[in-house]
């Protein structure tokens, strides 16, 4: 049997390894249109930031290699220019040359494309994209030879905040632009709010719910026009996302689904039988929600590529579908998120719920505990977990993997509470971060608790209502909700007579934790008590960043806790 892959990144490589580790008889013929083959995406960034200085890593194996170990027939620069599904062919352009190649099977893994917007000017020079090995060498290259003091990094996207982080580590000034009003659309906008505050505090200006209108070309790069802002620079990188690359399986006359991504069943095989798809390119289906979707990360990739391989050689694996789990580094800050946010669980339709907690990486006595904010989206009535977003330094890689795989389980939050996790001071607190989302939730769930959040602050009625804020005075006094009064926690119960038992009480700390016991012991007493969830840190660096956003001369003061 000749199997042929179109595309030897991820999924394909993945794919063509799997195929020989079943079948020794089987021809697997790769093409890929690049100059290399299965090399490292992810990686590019921090080629060109320095961080990888060897070239030679970014490939994880070479045709030879593949030929070597595989008996894999691995052809760079050809291109597949068309396939006829009739006749079961390729057609083949190498160099300029063009042949016909007939497969058995075929496998798609073209990935994704890089946007490029109808904007005038983009076709200039000094204007980069980041998305092969050839792109990631012309832009290192650009750096270490010309020392650029400013660049422009349009995107707020992975690779978009990849790249501004590994240019301003190699001494440029990054200015960044993104047309929504938040980086990093995995997570919700009040988790995005502390990674906005991060990047200014590390020298990266912002430039959030603005479009690019056209780029310049000037004698030192390029002069960036958005929104009636005027961004010199003397290079651009661009990164406004990537879309399927599914011109081919188009042409073909195969089924296409969302954003023109290539259709498959659930063993990743298109509307014929004989050509499978995987990868970036194939709109599958997500885990959690059920409805269809396009996940463009190299995780899910490499394991649809594994499993086509099975499927292609008669196994019938199927594939369930990926949730999305993601991370991100950026600077010391790490940034991460698995299943549904708050907009994907409503256009799903679900009924949910959230809770956000405040949580040290590790037992705070043990020196150098640093703080993590996490978001946990679950459903109303069965308690699963939905999703999870964390912001923090340390130990967020762990949480993140644990939730992740907790949704793939269905567990609920109640589950949570008993998950067996590993602890010593150095690595954890008794009480998991993980575990503590899952007490909040069952707290919010059993009634022991009511909640409000940093949006429904504003709207609450002040004449009929307490706002009251249980830090000590000098927190207090440090900035607190307006129009809220002062009891410290440990005086609570001695001062029970300045409140208006007639009135709700909405209740906020620094974190929610003080604010919840304060809760407790109001409800207890008569009192109709909502504790405010994420605390008054969380508020505060929301509307600190819608601040900054509507004035980028604004400050407020906010910083992120690292320890």
């Amino acid at each position: 049997m000749r199997v042929v892959i179109i595309g030897g990144v991820a999924g394909g490589a993945t794919a063509a390894a799997r195929l020989r580790r079943l079948d020794e008889s089987a021809e697997i013929i790769v093409l890929e249109r690049g100059n290399y083959v299965s090399y490292a995406n992810c990686g590019l960034p921090y080629y060109v930031g320095g961080e990888i200085t060897d070239r030679r890593r970014l490939t994880l194996q070479s045709r030879e290699g593949f030929w070597s170990r595989y008996r894999i027939d691995v052809r760079l620069n050809s291109e597949a220019v068309a396939i006829d599904p009739a006749r079961r062919s390729v057609t083949v352009r190498e160099g300029g040359d063009t042949y016909e190649l007939d497969y058995d099977k075929l496998l798609l893994s073209p990935g994704a494309r890089t946007v490029m917007p109808p904007i005038p000017g983009i076709d200039g020079e000094h204007l980069y994209t980041l998305r092969t090995v050839d792109d990631a060498l012309a832009l290192r290259d650009v750096v270490e030879r010309r020392r650029p003091r400013e660049a422009v990094v349009v995107g707020g996207g992975f690779i978009g905040l990849e790249a501004a982080e590994n240019l301003a580590n190699a001494g440029v000034h990054v200015t960044l632009i993104e047309r929504l009003n938040q980086v990093m659309t995995p997570l919700d906008y009040d988790m995005a709010c502390s990674v906005h505050t991060y990047l200014r505090d590390k020298g990266v200006t912002l430039l959030l719910g603005r479009g690019v209108e056209r780029f310049e070309q000037t004698p030192d790069g390029v002069l960036v026009h958005c929104d009636g802002a005027q961004v010199p620079a003397e290079l651009a990188v661009l990164a406004m996302g990537v879309s399927p690359e599914s011109a081919l399986a188009q042409q073909a006359g195969l089924a296409l689904g969302m954003r023109g991504a290539i259709a498959v069943d659930e063993f990743l095989r298109t509307s014929d039988p004989d050509i499978y798809a995987v990868g970036d390119a194939v709109e599958i289906t997500h885990f959690v929600s059920g409805q269809k979707t396009t996940v463009p990360l190299a995780g899910p990739a490499n394991r649809q590529g594994r499993i086509a391989a099975d499927n292609i050689l008669g196994r019938r694996v199927p594939y369930h579908g990926a949730q999305g789990t993601s991370i991100l580094k950026l600077f010391d800050l790490t940034v991460a998120a698995t299943g549904l946010n708050e907009t994907a669980a409503r256009q799903a339709g679900l009924a949910f719920d959230k809770v956000v907690t405040f949580s040290p990486s590790h037992a705070t006595y043990y020196p150098g505990a640093s703080n993590m904010t996490v978001k946990t989206l679950f459903e109303r009535e069965s308690g699963r977990i939905l999703g999870a977003q964390i912001v923090g330094f340390d130990g967020v890689d762990k949480r993140i993997d644990v939730l992740a795989t907790a949704i793939r389980a269905g567990m609920t939050g109640e589950e949570l509470t008993e998950l067996d996790l590993a602890y010593a001071p150095p690595y954890s607190s008794a009480k998991d971060p993980v575990n503590m989302a899952g007490y909040v939730i069952e707290n919010v769930r059993d009634g022991t608790v009511r909640q409000f959040h940093w949006d429904e602050v504003e709207k609450l009625p002040r004449g009929s209502v307490t706002l009251l804020d249980v830090r000590s005075a000098r927190e207090f006094a440090g900035g607190h909700i307006e129009g809220a009064v002062n009891i410290p926690l440990d005086e609570l119960r001695d001062r029970l007579a300045e409140l208006d038992a007639a009135k709700p009480v909405y209740v906020n700390c620094h974190s929610g934790l003080r604010s919840y016991i304060a809760c407790r012991i109001l409800t207890q007493r008569g009192f109709a008590c909502f504790n405010l969830s994420g605390g008054y840190r969380f508020y505060e660096s929301v509307l600190c960043a819608d601040r900054f956003n509507a004035d980028p001369a604004h400050s407020c003061g906010v910083k992120i806790e690292e320890k």
